[in-house]
């Protein structure tokens, strides 16, 4: 988890979020309860290491993965990077604050590895990313790249869509793609994204560099 991203070359904010929801906010102080079929602990490092079907429980955080390793710093804030078995993604699942009255939000998450940073209160999605919202059971917004990260404290995130190959070198190419549906008037919900439209939307730059 001490591993920090390079910068990222798009930044979308808000305009995914065109709610009045945000974040459970609660959830950062809600233990972390997890289930596996094996558990391996250091005491020494105080690292804990869970394989086989991991479903890991935070308040409304639900993630899901085949390994998921723990840890706390000294502040007591908890750390976990989950990973998939080869060919699938893991599962990020968060309720939002919604006001009284309102359809019930929340935001959904997959990549190959999810890495979760308790102390910032982010998430990262790398490899294979995908990010969606929605709207009681309909998908209102759906965004997909190389490396999401998804900040709790802010309700902002960022996008990345080259992956980076071994020799550090970001892939050309790949693009970050975005279906983002119009924001709810006062009397009306949003309209839900009918299967197969194409909504989905390249970006027309990357790393500042119109393409």
């Amino acid at each position: 988890m001490k591993n920090r991203l390079s910068p990222l070359p798009l930044i979308l904010c808000a305009c995914f979020w065109c709610t009045t929801a945000s974040a459970e906010k609660a959830d950062r102080g809600k233990p972390m309860n997890i289930e596996a079929d094996a558990l391996r602990h250091d005491d020494l490092k105080q690292v804990s290491v869970f394989t086989g079907r991991v479903v890991m429980t935070k308040g409304t955080i639900v993630i899901r993965g085949a390994r998921l390793e723990v840890r706390q710093d000294a502040d007591g804030y908890q750390f976990g990077v989950v990973t998939a078995d080869p060919g699938q993604r893991a599962f990020f699942r968060q309720k939002r604050d919604t006001s009284v009255g309102a359809p019930e939000e929340f935001i959904e998450g997959e990549g190959e590895t999810i890495d979760y940073d308790g102390r910032a209160d982010n998430v990262h999605f790398v490899r294979r990313a995908e990010l969606r919202r929605y709207r009681d059971a309909t998908l209102n917004d759906q965004v997909t790249g190389d490396v999401i990260v998804y900040d709790n404290t802010t309700d902002m995130f960022t996008v990345d869509g080259r992956p980076v190959g071994s020799s550090g070198a970001k892939a050309p190419g790949s693009r970050v793609r975005a279906t983002l549906a119009p924001k709810a008037s006062a009397t009306a919900a949003p309209a839900p994204i009918p299967d197969g439209a194409p909504a989905l939307r390249p970006s027309t730059t990357l790393d500042g560099e119109k393409k």
